[in-house]
């Protein structure tokens, strides 16, 4: 199978994260639910507070997408968000980002879904919709609130953040694009139905079948055939449900920890969903010099993986200190116990 790539050049000319302050420590919630036997998946993971949600934290990540592109947002021609967590069933949270930051008129919105890489099918989107030249700049988000039942293993890793990026012209990029490559299956691992209001996980699917399968798979389809090997990559960056999932599936691909420890968050901000993978990237493209060559390799539950080549360009130089550093959310933290953790996520019903 042959690589995808746009027959018009592109890039991401402009990046930004968003994760909220608040976090609540791994062990903290194991004191009120215990269930944590075999060690905790991650150390701690970001809370949104009561005013932020899916939104608010896509506009944040909007914002600083701009400021290091350099673009008007009336230029912006797309904005689509990625999220399985959008706060109205039935009500586009594009457009409210659109307006919130000028983009509203003539663009296009929409809201896309695909469990945990709802924001790297956005970004696919984007770079087809430039690459073709119906457009020359579209923006991409991934975006997501914490979700998981009180007392199930989710609620240890599911955490909230997001990013952005606008797909442009590869002559005004921080990194371009050499091609990407998507794997799916019809694998249930992770759902919701209709009127639930937490996710479920199939626990006997979510490793090797979901997981690791669709991983694997769309990293080394992506790098046969471009004919790369792990060593050709300065970064890699995989999806982050937990910690242990990551590292395992660089090391099965042949990564190093060096190579992946840079995007490697989920043990302190928790598992943000549609926005693990592409946080990963911003954090990376914070330090990332011209020339070194990252892959990207997205997971959804349900269940696919999108792998991207991008290779860094001397302009990230000039356009990381425009917006703050994803390194500077991580460590701007304020820890919250479990009684405060419970009310910003509306976890008590009163009827």
């Amino acid at each position: 199978m042959s690589v995808m790539k746009p027959k018009r050049e592109v890039g991401i000319v402009g990046y930004g994260a968003y994760v909220p302050r608040f976090r609540i420590r791994a062990e903290e919630i194991a004191r009120v639910w215990s269930g944590a036997d075999e060690g905790l998946p991650i150390e701690e993971k970001a809370v949104p507070g009561l005013d932020e949600d899916t939104v608010t934290m896509s506009i944040e990540a909007a914002r600083n997408a701009l400021a290091r592109a350099e673009i008007q947002a009336q230029q912006l021609r797309a904005v689509w968000v990625g999220s399985e967590s959008h706060p109205y069933a039935v009500k586009p949270s594009s457009t409210i980002v659109a307006e919130a930051i000028g983009a509203a008129g003539p663009v296009l919105a929409g809201d896309w879904q695909f469990a945990c890489k709802a924001g790297t099918e956005a970004l696919q989107a984007a770079i087809g919709l430039v690459g073709s030249e119906m457009v020359d700049y579209a923006m991409a988000i991934g975006t997501d609130t914490a979700q998981g039942r009180p007392s199930d293993a989710l609620e240890y890793t599911a955490g909230a953040g997001g990013a952005a990026f606008i797909v442009g012209p590869k002559e005004d990029s921080v990194c371009y694009l050499e091609g990407s490559y998507s794997y799916v299956t019809d694998t249930p691992d992770f759902f919701r139905r209709p009127y639930q209001h937490y996710p479920e996980h199939g626990n006997r699917f979510t490793g090797e079948p979901a997981y690791f399968a669709h991983t694997l798979n769309g990293a080394r389809g992506l790098m046969d055939a471009m004919g790369y090997k792990p060593s050709d990559f300065a970064f890699a960056i995989f999806h982050q449900p937990n910690v242990k999932f990551p590292q395992t599936a660089a090391k099965q691909l042949g990564f190093t920890q060096e190579q992946i420890a840079p995007g490697l968050l989920s043990g302190k901000i928790g598992n943000t969903y549609s926005g693990a993978a592409m946080i990963g990237l911003t954090a990376v493209l914070d330090i990332a010099k011209p020339g070194d060559r990252i892959l990207l390799c997205s997971f959804g539950s349900g269940a696919g993986s999108d792998a991207f080549s991008w290779v860094v360009t001397t302009k990230v130089r000039e356009r990381v200190a425009k917006a703050p550093k994803t390194a500077w959310y991580v460590a701007r933290r304020e820890v919250i116990d479990y009684a405060l953790y419970a009310r910003y996520r509306g976890k008590l019903v009163m009827n």
